[in-house]
This record gives C-alpha cells, sequence and structure tokens, in this order.
C-alpha cells in the first residue's frame, strides 16, 4: 500500500511517500495510524494528534473506520481551508 504525506506531516516524518506493508490485522485508518505511529520518532510526532490529520483512500475522503487493503494508496493531512 502507498501512503502519502503532506504539509507537516511530510516535514515531522521526513518523507513525502513510502510504500508499507502492515501486518494483516491493520484493517482500517485508524488501525494503519496507530501502525505507524507505533514505529516512533517523526511517526509518533506526526500523529500524536490524530483528531486534526484528515485522510482519502483511494483520492477519496475517509473516516477513521474506512476499510483498507493492499494497493489502496492512503494520504494524510491537515484540515484544508479555502482562501
Amino acid at each position: 500500500m502507498k501512503v502519502l504525506y503532506f504539509a507537516w506531516l511530510k516535514t515531522k516524518i521526513g518523507v513525502g511517500e513510502e510504500d508499507v506493508d502492515p501486518p494483516a490485522d491493520v484493517r482500517d485508518i485508524a488501525g494503519l495510524v496507530e501502525w505507524l505511529k507505533a514505529r516512533g520518532g517523526g511517526y509518533a510526532e506526526a500523529f500524536a494528534e490524530v483528531s486534526v490529520v484528515k485522510a482519502a483512500v483511494n483520492q477519496e475522503f475517509a473516516e477513521p473506520d474506512q476499510a483498507i487493503a493492499a494497493g489502496d494508496e492512503i494520504a494524510f493531512f491537515p484540515p484544508v481551508t479555502g482562501g
């Protein structure tokens, strides 16, 4: 699965995208976030306030309980505002 990070998430984690292979028990966005946080370092810092992080699965906005699967593209980004 490809994971994309935008804005300050990219800065804290240190990469803009990566391919990951989470364990089989990671089945939704919330589980993926917890797995990423457990990697420590910039991941733990980036997802410390998970309530301010938005997600998309295959370029569609997604809630934390959205199912994910191998081959999906998951994007994490801060809230978007107009202007």
